[in-house]
């Protein structure tokens, strides 16, 4: 399946079902009287975001999403069934926008960053009210009743942006997919040529005690990827969610007198695509240590800042070091636990909802 990040649908809820205007017809009711029931209200669009789903590729296939109508009232005092409601699962960290129409910016609607978190894009219209509704003390016998309201369409754009902790980030070829395989269970494609990876890899760290540290390999940046060269106009947005960067620069490419100017160039692309994403922390790496000669690593070691990290992904030296680096970022920039609630307060929450 093709990895697709954005992709353009239109969505339409169903339409209420229209009252009923019936008359009743019995033996001992000679002048009768009105029994027509309401209309079903129509189905709403629901989005759900959901952990299954990791690209957008089925909306590139279907774009129409039509959510069911609301059944007819009827005579007999029967009421129309409601439209079945259209639930609609979307990657977790896609962006709903709605389009105006007229070539304007679209609107954002609804960010979808958390797991089994639903947005209405288009409730369901009315259904109509029967004409048991409209008898009054002068008109006993109501011969109209209401049509159902039209269901709402909306042309909506959405955009994924992978959610995860960590967001990998090096020139092609720098190893960052053989460090995602080796820390994880991810199996991304790996060779000795410049864009292997084409598309944002994910992958899970999880530790003993069942943390989660999810891990995103972006296709590999160049200079001028920021102005669309390369892949990394297309890619440099799926780093935005992340909480931290590891930054990941090969041994073979890094300057021995300088091995801090290194990432310079990477970063300035950050800095011109938004300057929020190049003010994020980074862990410095250097990889690859394994084919380096003694003499030209340690150079490197000599002249490297103290904080760069040496490893090699290919045969796990310094992997240790660098996952326990990635997991004190990650303690130190995840959300602080909720305060547990007084014990000693009761709390009736039936009673509450009943009231």
């Amino acid at each position: 399946m093709r990895f697709v990040d954005e992709a353009t649908i239109i969505v339409r809820s169903g339409k209420g079902g229209s009252g009923s205007a019936s008359l009743k017809r019995a033996k001992n009711l000679p002048k009768g009287g009105p029994d027509g029931g309401d209309g079903g209200k129509g189905g709403d669009v629901i989005f759900r975001a959901s952990t299954r789903l990791l690209t957008l590729y089925d909306f590139r296939v279907r774009s129409m999403f039509e959510a069911e109508n609301g059944v007819n009232g009827k005579g007999q005092d029967k009421y129309g069934r409601g439209g079945e409601d259209l639930v609609i699962e979307v990657p977790v960290g896609t962006m709903l926008l709605e389009e105006d129409g007229e070539g304007g910016e679209p609107a954002l609607l609804v960010d979808l960053s958390r797991a089994d978190q639903e947005f209405v894009a288009c409730p369901g219209g009315i259904g109509g009210r029967g004409n048991l509704h409209f008898k009054t003390s002068t008109n006993r016998a109501p011969k109209h009743a209401e049509p159902g309201r039209p269901g709402m369409e909306k042309r909506l754009h959405l955009k994924l942006k992978v959610m995860a902790d960590a967001g990998l980030l090096g020139l092609p070829n720098a190893g960052k997919s053989t460090f995602l395989s080796g820390v994880s269970a991810a199996r991304p494609k790996i060779a000795a040529y410049p864009f292997t990876t084409l598309v944002p890899n994910l992958g899970v760290v999880e530790d003993a005690g069942g943390r989660r540290l999810v891990i995103a390999d972006i296709p590999g940046l160049i200079e001028g990827a920021s102005q669309g060269l390369g892949l990394g106009y297309q890619f440099l947005k799926h780093v935005e969610r992340t909480r931290f960067l590891v930054h990941i620069l090969s041994g073979e490419d890094a300057d021995p007198e300088n091995p801090e100017a290194g990432y310079a160039m990477l970063n300035e692309e950050l800095r011109v695509f938004d300057a929020e994403l190049a003010a994020k922390p980074q862990i410095r790496v250097i990889n690859k240590i394994d084919i380096l000669d003694a003499a030209r690593l340690e150079a490197l070691r000599a002249n490297a800042p103290a904080d760069v990290l040496f490893v090699s992904a290919l045969t796990g030296e310094g992997l240790p070091e660098l996952l326990a680096e990635m997991w004190r970022r990650y303690e130190a920039m995840s959300p602080p636990e909720p305060e547990a609630a007084d014990v000693g307060a009761e709390q009736h929450p039936a009673e509450e909802d009943e009231a």
